[in-house]
């Protein structure tokens, strides 16, 4: 019953934390966020548009080496990346990037990472999903939402994971098993944010 209720009040908080990310240009009732025109203003300056700040969208990354820094690749070593043996890999089509770092000859140890684009409800309700369902644990950092969780491997004395990482359209997915890099997920956010 108290993991119910943990799970139940992870969820709520994760609402209400999503459902304050609003993007700045919709704020304050007017079409494109653009404040409405004072009382004393004339006519020809009420008629003027003004102007809507826009935030560029985060561009997608194209290559799996140059979003880690050189610390996470010194940990990767020689972990083949894209080997064509784990399918289809790098930029898809819909620009979203898949990095797939593990050997062949391994039994269990790699890790995939996917970076694609995630509107902020559907990303909202796969975070919330995460978190109700399979006891995800879910936090606030970088101005983004992280959620996470490890269990252990069910064949091989290893832990397995998956880490997702959701802020302004963009959703940093990495599932892997006894290989977790120190800083991973850090540094492909500060690499795209930063």
């Amino acid at each position: 019953m108290a993991t119910r209720l943990a799970a139940g009040a992870s969820a709520l908080l994760l609402i209400a934390v999503l459902a304050g990310c609003t993007n700045p240009g919709t704020a304050g009732g007017e079409a494109g966020g653009a404040p409405s025109p004072s009382s004393s203003a004339t006519a020809e300056e009420s008629s003027t548009p003004t102007p809507t700040p826009t935030t560029p969208a985060v561009e997608l990354p194209t290559d799996c080496r140059a979003i880690l820094s050189e610390e996470v690749l010194s940990q990767l070593g020689e972990t083949p990346l894209n080997d064509a043996a784990f399918g289809a890999s790098g930029v898809d089509a819909d620009g979203t990037l898949t990095c797939i770092w593990r050997d062949p000859r391994a039994d269990t140890s790699g890790l995939i990472t996917t970076i694609a684009r995630m509107d902020r409800g559907p990303a909202l309700d796969m975070l919330n999903g995460l978190v109700a369902n399979e006891g995800f644990a879910c936090f606030t950092p970088d101005d983004g939402t992280r959620c996470e969780k490890t269990w252990p491997n069910e064949q091989y004395p290893v832990t397995d994971g998956r880490t997702l990482f959701w802020r302004d359209g963009i959703l940093i997915d990495t599932q892997y098993s006894n290989l977790a890099p120190t800083g991973y997920t850090s540094s492909i956010i500060a690499h795209l944010f930063d």
